[in-house]
């Protein structure tokens, strides 16, 4: 590729491609020459290009068909239209279409040069803010994600595998699992995070007489108190994505009028008689069994197959121990931050066993309060038993093998007084020395054999300062 940029040139005279390849090439930029519309239509489909100009006037489809083409196959294309008819209609129409600039022949070869670089520098200038934007938005809902469980290592992957398509993703999952923070990953890792807006809307927190209004907006006198004119979500989240949270609440003719919209892409406001199209991803969510209300009549059973194309489901975090540390850690950060607090993000081991025992009924969203508690009312740098609420702190031990457990209190001599949360560091220390010692210090091997993941076995050698 050549240091300027790649150009294409459309021209069905010989003598001006052959002259407009000649400027722009002693200028630095690699050039392509195509002799009709068809075949320039041809060769934009196969190549990147930074910039194309094109002759108004030509054989079979012309000039501005040509151009309304390219832009269908690269909506930021920098099109520059060339013409000896230099009308002002021409060139509204050219414009009008999406086109960069409009030159009239005979031209001058400095205004071609400074044209096409000023296209290509504004063409790259929109790419660096949007690749910022797109950065800055990532960065911002990826980072809250966390966990390195398998389980949520195969929902980054369904993430990254279904961000660029249009389809219907349902995601399932108990309250506070983290469904919208999926849900917006899922948007702004797409390319629809460039072109329109993720809006969220909780079904259930919506009148069901108001739903359908909120959804798809309405005219004014729709209903008694429709003083003016309302644009619905769907229309507002138009080329991006809307999230639909606890779809299994709407109302049978709301849900009527949603499988028309995932159908037929259309929608039509209450009070109006023309359909809206829209180009609007839908992402719905769920913390109930919608097979169940299916079949109990509650929910329509063509609406769940549109929607239930892609099911992404979020495991509870009680099945997911392993990801207790690195989500607490994660929400220490989040509000020392907030509150100006500067506690370690460094658990000691009884308060760990703890957060690591409790069931969490309420999932990733209590763990977070939990700890937004514990950094508030720590009195110093580190959160202690304390610090956590009562129901936490009085949870016993995790279950597990119970001849496992057995076999090992029977081994200590609690006659001599222990501390019980010493004896369970020390027993967790020697595992982890152990099983150090047995891959020559490989911690991946390691945490492999100790069945958990690099990053949890990594925290806990911090934690308990363990030689390597």
């Amino acid at each position: 590729m050549a240091k300027k940029g790649n150009v294409l040139v459309v021209d069905d005279e010989e003598v001006m491609r052959d002259v407009l390849e000649s400027l722009l090439s002693q200028d630095g930029y690699r050039v392509d020459l195509a002799r009709t519309g068809e075949e320039g239509l041809a060769r934009f489909g196969e190549r990147a290009y930074d910039a194309a100009l094109l002759d108004v006037s030509m054989p079979g489809i012309g000039g501005l068909r040509t151009l309304e083409e390219m832009l269908k196959l690269d909506r930021e294309a920098v099109v520059i239209m060339i013409t000896a008819y230099a009308t002002f209609d021409t060139a509204i129409a050219a414009w009008q279409l999406g086109a960069f600039n409009c030159i009239r022949k005979p031209f001058d070869n400095e205004q071609i040069l400074k044209t096409v670089a000023a296209g290509i520098s504004r063409r790259r200038g929109d790419e660096e803010r949007r690749v910022l934007r797109r950065t800055l938005r990532e960065s911002a809902d990826r980072k809250q994600i966390v966990g390195n469980s398998a389980a949520m290592r195969e929902v980054y992957d369904l993430i990254e595998q279904v961000a660029p398509a249009r389809s219907t993703v349902l995601i399932t999952g108990e309250s506070g699992t983290g469904k919208e923070v999926v849900a917006r990953a899922i948007h702004f890792s797409s390319p629809r995070a460039e072109t329109g807006q993720f809006v969220a809307v909780n079904c259930s927190n919506i009148p069901s007489e108001l739903l359908e209004s909120e959804l798809f907006g309405h005219t004014k006198g729709a209903f008694t108190g429709a003083v003016a004119a309302k644009k619905g979500l769907f229309e507002v989240a138009d080329n991006g994505s809307i999230f639909l949270d606890e779809i299994s609440t709407i109302p049978p003719e709301t849900q009527a009028r949603l499988l028309r919209v995932i159908q037929e892409r259309e929608f039509t406001p209450l009070g109006d008689t023309q359909p809206h199209k829209v180009d609007t991803r839908i992402i719905a969510a769920t913390n109930t069994d919608l097979q169940r209300a299916v079949k109990s009549g509650d929910f329509r059973e063509d609406l769940f197959y549109r929607l239930n194309v892609i099911n992404i489901h979020l495991p509870p975090l009680r099945n997911r121990k392993e990801d207790i540390l690195p989500l607490a850690q994660h929400f220490i950060r989040k509000y020392n931050d907030e509150n100006q607090r500067a506690i370690t993000d460094q658990i000691a081991p009884e308060v760990l066993m703890k957060l690591e025992s409790y069931s969490w009924p309420g999932n990733v969203r209590e763990l977070e309060t939990a700890i937004e508690r514990a950094v508030i009312v720590a009195r110093g740098d580190e959160i202690t038993l304390d610090c956590l609420r009562e129901e936490i702190v009085s949870q016993q031990a995790p279950s597990g093998d119970a001849a496992n457990v057995t076999e090992t209190a029977a081994s200590l001599d609690i006659t001599r007084g222990i501390s019980f949360y010493d004896e369970v560091s020390r027993f967790e220390i020697e595992l982890i020395r152990r099983a150090l010692e047995i891959t020559g210090g490989h911690q991946s091997r390691a945490a492999k054999l100790l069945g958990m993941n690099n990053t949890t076995l990594n925290s806990k050698i911090k934690v308990y300062n363990i030689k390597i």
